[in-house]
């Protein structure tokens, strides 16, 4: 099976040729962990473990690195403790765990390696060091910026304007600056911050900067350079960009990943999610609704590089289709490896740039197959081991019955008296207590229909 994949940086579908094929090599960023994980959040997550099964089933498991790190400093995170006021290694701990048990929900599996941040400043001050040294970054009060003049082909990734890439950068303007597209490496650190010993001799202890975590993370567990880096269409500038920038100028390589694929845009019912819009939802929110397997074929149903619009709907067809799937397979076990030949053809299908809305199209068709009244166990076994490699049907049918929410009966009145209280919150700008209350709703199994006029309805989970 040839492999495929759309590749930013050429633009193009090419086909995928690994450094060394005994040492797969993918690289995606995570979460910044001071919050619970938004639906937005899970797509990047769901998109590329389905690209790791797929490298492990065509190179041996064992021979695939996933690294998807963790972002533990930053300002977020110091806002949020200090808000909370509570510790902030007390924070990162405490919403990583969350966010390790959402994405287990939704059925992906772990990464190879899930390095944090802060463990790897060591790595982050040596590449700095390395910049400052050849010439492409420097020093200027008690920061370090790299300077983007000192690299040539600088937006090669996403081939903006110079206008587009300082817009777009949100450029801090700044006296000790040497040009306007200059980007922190390095900045000190104010009292009741966290800081560490700076480099270059600078004598206040000091922080990273955001881009240069990730190339400090994927050079120490990937190398110099590696077949591809993942993430959301978001990162490409100026996240994606500036790492680039930063690792081809430390190590003198004329690429850092290969490959570059980014997931689409996700709006909730054609809207962009947004918490002043009193829409934003956790990825908690619809577990508490749904099963995470009905989450994760939603979003595969769209192709991963297209926008896709969230919705109840799609949902609901989610649902419907994995009950039937789940009462064809029964309790039979999944048949996997290469002779399965339904498991041969979905694995062709997401060999095509990750195409799980082909693929989807033909498990149905597999499933009408596994359906027939004279077909086989071993059909069964087949369909569900193909489902398998999208991450699908997992468990038996027995599982899946067991795991269905059961309704819950509520109180209407009260139920009504709370979403006028959030609405009220809301209306004030409280968002704090409307999600408080909102969170207590989910709590009861009873679910909130809004939109940007509010609250249209609710029901109570399935």
């Amino acid at each position: 099976m040839e492999l495929r994949l759309y590749n930013t940086l050429t633009r193009a579908k090419d086909a995928f040729r690994p450094l060394d094929a005994a040492n797969v090599r993918l690289y995606v960023c995570g979460p910044t962990v001071y919050d619970l994980a938004h639906i937005g959040n899970a797509r990047p997550v769901i998109v590329f473990d389905v690209l790791f099964r797929l490298l492990r089933r065509t190179y041996g498991a064992g021979a695939v690195t996933y690294v998807r790190n963790i972002t533990d400093v930053d300002d977020k995170i110091n806002a949020r403790a200090a808000e909370r006021g509570i510790a902030i290694r007390a924070l990162t701990e405490e919403t990583h765990d969350w966010f390790r048990a959402d994405v287990a929900a939704l059925g992906c599996l772990p990464p190879t390696i899930e390095p944090r941040a802060t463990d790897h400043i060591a790595e982050m001050r040596q590449l700095i060091e390395r910049l400052v040294a050849s010439g492409h970054a420097y020093v200027a009060e008690e920061h370090v910026l790299f300077h983007v003049p000192a690299m040539a082909d600088y937006g090669r990734l996403s081939k903006r304007p110079l206008d587009e890439m300082i817009a777009g950068a949100r450029v801090d303007v700044a006296p000790y600056k040497r040009d306007a597209m200059d980007f922190v490496l390095w900045k000190p650190s104010a009292q009741g911050v966290p800081g560490w010993p700076s480099p270059c001799g600078i004598a206040t202890p000091g922080r990273p900067g955001w881009h240069i975590e990730c190339s400090a993370m994927s050079w120490r567990h990937l190398g110099e350079t590696f077949d591809i880096h993942g993430g959301g269409i978001d990162l490409v500038f100026p996240h994606h960009e500036n790492e680039i920038a930063q690792s081809r100028c430390a190590f003198g390589t004329a690429l850092m990943a290969q490959v570059w694929m980014h997931n689409g845009f996700l709006t909730l019912e054609g809207e962009k999610m947004s918490k002043s819009l009193g829409n934003f939802v956790t990825i908690r929110d619809l577990l508490a609704e749904w099963p995470g397997e009905v989450l994760r074929f939603a979003m595969l149903a769209t192709h991963y590089r297209q926008p896709i619009n969230w919705t109840r709907q799609g949902l609901g067809f989610a649902a419907k289709t994995l009950d039937k799937w789940y009462r064809i397979v029964g309790d039979e076990p999944a048949e996997a490896g290469e002779g399965n030949p339904f498991e041969a053809e979905i694995a062709g299908r997401l060999g095509d740039d990750l195409n799980s809305p082909s693929a989807i199209t033909h498990l149905h068709h597999l499933a009408d197959v596994a359906e027939d009244v004279d077909a086989s166990s071993a059909l069964k076994r087949r369909f569900k081991g193909a489902a398998n490699l999208l991450g699908l049907l997992p468990e038996t049918e027995t599982a899946w019955r067991a795991r269905q929410a059961i309704a819950v009966a509520v109180d209407s009145a009260e139920v009504e008296r709370l979403i006028a209280a959030r609405i009220a919150a809301r209306k004030a700008r409280d968002f704090a207590t409307a999600d408080q209350i909102r969170e207590q709703l989910v709590a009861q199994g009873v679910v909130l229909m809004d939109n940007k006029d509010g609250t249209t309805s609710w029901e109570v989970s399935r």
